[in-house]
């Protein structure tokens, strides 16, 4: 008999990016997968008013939040993750490889010393196979790689699994592979693996860039992925697959919030320490031609 297990989507806009609240409702204990910070990029204005109305319905419903859970250091939004670590002691948990994404951007941005690329701004660093239990909710954590080298999905009592950016829905296909340490063909290998889990094991997508047929949507079984993705359908090859990936990420420019959220997210959602006169810097490298 499964175990029951509430999922609460919330959706920012801004960045298309979904935010999940996993609850057990026996114990009224929860977790929350990729929260988002609010950020002006034209003024450098950070708020909280997304997590505001997450935090708004953790309290009303009663639930005792105790993990704050980052499938990846994303690219395209910057985490919320310290405001609920803050607000409801939650721990920060992310992948063991952020270390090597933490190398990577320490070196680009030439951060400041202090900043050890260890992995300690989180509370825990999962690896695959971990298991992360939740009143009744077991969250197993599979290591997924391919959008970059540090994504994790939750599979969720054998019965749900949260995938970051490593599937879409399946009218959009799948993540790019061209950021530091990204590969295609590790992609197609960590997708494979996702996609040999039960039919109705239910896929939650971290983004959704819906077409103008219909709105955003967050959830899609494994069989449709499987029917109906336009990168990974069933049947399709390997070699197909790179090919396709390699060529459509070249086409792509750069995420609008990729400079900022990469500085923030590293470091479990802190921002950078301030400067002798009490202000915080975001870095812009120049690219001169």
């Amino acid at each position: 008999m499964s175990t029951p297990f509430h999922v609460e989507s919330f959706l920012d806009n801004d960045s298309e990016t979904f935010t999940y609240v996993v609850s057990d409702p026996a114990t009224n204990k929860a977790v929350i997968i990729d929260p988002v910070l609010d950020f002006d990029y034209s003024s450098g204005r950070v708020h909280n008013a997304s997590a505001q109305i997450i935090a708004k319905y953790i309290d009303e419903s009663a639930l005792t939040l105790e993990w704050v859970l980052e499938t990846h250091a994303h690219a395209d939004h910057l985490s919320a993750a310290p405001f609920f670590k803050e607000r409801y002691k939650a721990k920060i948990g992310i992948g063991k490889h952020i270390t090597q994404v933490q190398k990577t951007f320490k070196a680009l941005f030439n951060l400041e010393k202090e900043f050890l690329p260890n992995g300690t701004q989180f509370d825990k660093l999962f690896e695959e196979g971990d298991q992360l239990n939740v009143g009744n909710i077991t969250f197993e954590i599979m290591h997924v790689p391919g959008h970059t080298p540090a994504d994790l999905a939750y599979l969720v009592n054998n019965q749900a699994i949260f995938v970051g950016d490593t599937l879409f829905m399946p009218d959009i296909g799948t993540a790019r592979c061209d950021f530091p340490g990204g590969d295609a063909a590790t992609l197609f290998n960590s997708i494979q693996r996702i996609l040999a889990l039960p039919d109705d094991t239910i896929i939650y997508v971290c983004h959704d860039y819906p077409t103008e047929h219909r709105t955003h949507e967050c959830a899609v079984t494994v069989a449709e992925q499987r029917e109906f993705n336009i990168h990974v359908k069933e049947r399709t090859s390997k070699s197909t697959f790179i090919e396709m990936r390699e060529t459509r990420d070249a086409t792509l420019s750069m995420p609008r919030l990729i400079l900022p959220a990469i500085q923030i997210n590293i470091r479990a959602g802190e921002l950078p320490p301030a400067e002798e006169n009490n202000t915080r810097y975001l870095k812009v490298p120049i690219n001169q031609l």
